[in-house]
């Protein structure tokens, strides 16, 4: 089997691929340009020798077809666009366009080809907006809130238009928040497990945070990655809410981090208002009920958990390859 990862230089698409080359899998992966990218999440993994990598510009129907038919894959992950919430509203135009119109040029090349490949969408729980006091499943409304949003809720429509208009195995997953050690530092997860460690090693420059009340519901990526294998292993293609079904404030994600290299956060944290976005979620939580029904699929690991496997990894520097 050939596969496919468009943005295999995440956090989710290293992942993906190591998940895929323990499955057997032939894994190919693209970049915008493959020549200069370093693929460091890969070289993290001990994977990078492992995947056949290619440059795609997925803004470009041209270059993406060219790559299909260079591939000729049997599954395509979309995992690419622009991925940052908050780079979203400094940056909306190349956003939208990075996740909506990418997405449309990998279905309309799928389409083209005429090849029976099958296709997985990176969408998210981003699309939801607030989710309130009831977790969010397949069948609730849109609310986007940000650029990212925005463009996230398109791509789920294309998808959705082209499995129904054309017949194509073509499935989205609405992930929950998951993070690991292999999210960039822009990340606000990894930003507060890098500055507790930083401040337990004796750095007195404090953590800077917005609203540390708004809560979501956090996974750990690793266990997501399967998920998104398992939707393309159906018989028939669907989208499914994957999440843990339980939310927890930032708060409470700073002040775990900060007890597990034994400071008390409140001594270190200061709130600024320079970090609040010009629209932002206040609870996210998602309903993974169906997935765990159809999929077999079920979190295990919670917040706490993946607070404590991200400090460990910063602490000692440690490999991610064998934290599943």
């Amino acid at each position: 089997m050939k596969v496919l990862i468009c943005g295999i230089s995440g956090q989710d698409g290293a992942y993906l691929a190591q998940f895929l080359l323990a499955k057997g899998y032939e894994v190919f992966g693209s970049s915008r340009d493959a020549q200069t990218s370093s693929f460091a999440n890969l070289i993290r993994l001990g994977i990078r020798k492992q995947v056949s990598v290619l440059s795609i510009a997925i803004n470009d129907f041209r270059s993406v077809l060219q790559a299909l038919n260079m591939v000729q894959p049997d599954e395509i992950y979309n995992l690419a666009g622009q991925s940052s919430v908050g780079l979203s509203f400094e940056q909306p135009v190349e956003t939208l366009e990075s996740i909506s119109i990418g997405t449309l040029n990998l279905l309309e090349a799928v389409r083209f080809t005429g090849r029976n490949i099958k296709f997985y969408n990176a969408g998210s729980s981003e699309c939801f907006g607030d989710t309130g006091k009831i977790a969010a499943n397949e069948q609730t409304p849109f609310k986007p809130r940000s650029p990212y949003a925005v463009g996230k809720a398109s791509a789920h429509w294309i998808v959705a238009n082209y499995r129904e208009a054309y017949d194509l195995f073509a499935c989205t997953g609405i992930l929950f928040n998951h993070e690991s050690p292999l999210r960039p530092a822009r990340f606000v997860t990894r930003k507060i497990v890098s500055a507790a460690c930083r401040i337990a090693a004796g750095d007195r420059e404090p953590l800077r945070l917005g609203n540390i009340n708004i809560r979501r519901d956090w996974g750990w990526a690793p266990e997501y990655v399967e998920a998104m294998w398992l939707m393309m292993q159906q018989e028939y293609p669907e989208d499914f809410v994957i999440a843990t079904g339980r939310s927890s404030s930032l708060q409470d994600f700073v002040a775990n981090a900060f007890a597990a290299v034994n400071l008390d956060w409140q001594d270190h944290v200061v709130v600024d208002d320079s970090f609040l976005r010009p629209t932002d979620i206040l609870v996210g939580c998602g309903d993974p009920g169906k997935a765990r029904k159809q999929l077999g699929w079920q979190a295990k690991t919670d917040m706490e958990n993946v607070v404590l496997k991200m400090i460990e990894a910063e602490r000692k520097n440690e490999n991610p390859q064998d934290m599943k």
